[in-house]
């Protein structure tokens, strides 16, 4: 999390979903109402699969992770609740449990975020009445460690989820890295894999990927360190936990965000030393509606394009492993995991965060820190929704480098699932998208040749209104198509053509799945505890013929997807 540390208790106001407001146009008056069936205009753009499209690579089942973070109610009131009437024999919330296999998470990073920065992993372990109480000094709140790996482990068994393990780079390193993976990971008959094992878990836990810190770059992150400082120190821990387990996957801090001073530089300093014993680099980017506080036309367009940000972010951590891998006359690359991403209002949290500042400036402070308060909790509108649709698009687009992410984060904290304590839980706007790609995006990705309107943006320029990717599993013979119209104002009508699949010729037909429509007239539009169906995917009516080829109105402000068949 790019962010200061801050104490928060209060509950974030958020829209009524019940007061639909009027979508914003780029004169500021209402838009009209966009008919969301039959094929209401003439096409004015079009989505193309040529015989010769080569794919971009393989969707890797890791882009679809999340993460679960020491932070807020994420962890407590999120995925554990004792006293909840669903919880299981270890605590463990059954609803939230049946949400996350719905959306269909494949991967979850643990246990942060800034949080691990300051934390002792020994502390999870064990009996839990004999775990001790701690300090998190990531966002001033008190850790009881009722939750630790042991704990989190048995939730992804359950979950069906791969863990993704970062380790303290902060107050710690290379010592505790090692231990813990002999904890983790090790046989029986050494002295932590012993412990574990009488703490209940007989077998290794097998997890193969590793987060080397956090943020290491942010001056909000404890022992935050210089490229130079972070480059010897994770090449120190990156070998050692390579000599101690060769097939370990080990992810190095990549620049806490593009707005920093060293972006792109730090990744080229950090990989260039340390290249040998890395093999994934992260990436971190939030993106909200600047304008959300008076709904400014201007705003939400620039919003509704911010996956050009994130394919500009891309290049340049691409372009800077690859200089590394230059300098180190490597043959191989070392691949992006965006394991931080999603829609995050965090002016409201930085607004937070400066009245804590001041009134922790007034002299000492002793009273005790909250336990698990409600922080980061974002009401997500359907505009945030197809903004993620976007950036799920984007990503797909570029999984040859992107090889995993993390959708920031599961539960209560800027999450797709909210559940509240002691009652239910629900899916957020942003449920939808992840969730169709996650449980339908596979075999190869295609970046199909589009023809589209242009829109304006302050931030990017003129860019494409549409975007799109379409994923095909030539050996299942099912595929999946997702588009986005980032106009905030017009509607625009596709052609889509899908006759250029690989092996289409062979298999005869095509016949379409079940297509599904995202919009909403209001974009402000939220899903609550009260109608937590307020905002779902609608049917879109669209007609495939034999040949794979179609037609799809799309409203402003909107994302479609297309499942299909051979």
């Amino acid at each position: 999390m790019t962010t200061h540390n801050s104490q928060y208790s209060a509950e974030t106001a958020h829209p009524d979903k019940q007061e639909s407001s009027p979508a914003p146009t780029a004169a500021g008056t209402t838009a009209s109402n966009v008919s969301t069936t039959g094929n209401a205009t003439t096409p004015d753009a079009s989505i193309a699969l040529n015989a010769d499209a080569t794919p971009v690579a393989d969707v890797p089942p890791r882009l679809f992770g999340s993460f679960v973070e020491h932070l807020g109610r994420c962890v407590y009131g999120g995925i554990y609740e004792p006293s909840h009437p669903t919880a299981d024999e270890n605590g463990f919330r059954q609803d939230v449990l049946d949400l996350v296999k719905e959306l269909g998470v494949t991967c979850v990073r643990y246990p942060g975020g800034n949080f691990v920065s300051n934390y002792n992993w020994e502390d999870g372990i064990g009996p839990r009445e004999n775990r001790p109480v701690r300090r998190d000094l990531a966002s001033h709140c008190t850790e009881t460690n009722e939750m630790g790996i042991d704990d989190f482990y048995r939730w992804s068994q359950k979950a069906g989820t791969e863990i993704m393990l970062a380790v303290n780079m902060g107050t710690r390193g290379l010592k505790a890295a090692l231990d813990e993976l002999e904890y983790v990971n090790g046989a029986p008959g050494t002295a932590w894999a012993d412990q574990r094992v009488a703490n209940g878990i007989e077998e290794p836990m097998d997890i193969k990927m590793w987060c080397i810190g956090n943020e290491m770059d942010g001056p909000w992150q404890v022992g935050h360190m210089s490229p130079e400082e972070y480059a010897s120190a994770v090449d120190k821990v990156a070998h050692a936990m390579k000599l101690a387990e060769s097939g370990l996957e080990l992810v190095a801090c990549g620049s806490s965000g593009a707005y920093m001073p060293t972006f792109g530089t730090w990744e080229k300093t950090v990989l260039t030393k340390a290249y040998e014993n890395l093999d994934f680099v992260s990436c971190h980017a939030y993106y909200f509606d600047r304008g959300h506080k008076t709904r400014t036309a201007a705003s939400m367009q620039d919003f509704l394009a911010s996956s050009e940000d994130m394919t500009k972010f891309i290049a340049t951590v691409s372009d800077a492993a690859d200089q590394a891998r230059e300098a180190n006359n490597g043959t191989k690359d070392i691949a992006l995991s965006f394991d931080e991403w999603g829609v995050w209002y965090s002016d409201k949290w930085n607004e937070q965060e400066d009245q804590w500042k001041a009134e922790a400036a007034q002299g000492l402070h002793h009273e005790p820190w909250p336990k698990s308060p409600h922080l980061l909790e974002d009401i997500y509108t359907a505009a945030d929704a197809v903004v993620e649709g976007s950036l799920m698009i984007t990503l797909l687009k570029h999984c040859d480098r992107v090889r995993s992410a993390s959708r920031a984060q599961l539960v209560n904290v800027i999450a797709p699932i909210m559940a509240e304590e002691h009652g239910p839980a629900w899916r957020q706007t942003t449920f939808y998208p992840f969730a169709e790609a996650a449980l339908h995006a596979r075999g190869q990705a295609y970046a199909p040749a589009i023809s589209s309107p242009t829109i304006h943006t302050e931030a990017y320029g003129d860019v494409p209104a549409i975007d799109a990717v379409v994923t095909w599993d030539e050996q299942a013979r099912t595929g999946l198509l997702l588009a986005v119209n980032r106009d905030a104002n017009t509607p625009h009508t596709l052609t889509i053509d899908l006759s250029g699949l690989p092996g289409l010729p062979g298999l005869g037909t095509l016949a379409l799945g079940k297509a599904q429509l995202l919009h909403e007239d209001d974009p402000y539009r939220t899903n609550t505890a009260e109608a937590p169906e307020a905002v779902t995917p609608q049917p879109l009516d669209i007609a495939m013929n034999a040949t794979g080829t179609c037609t799809a109105t799309l409203p402003a402000i909107s994302w479609i997807s297309v499942e299909f068949h051979g």
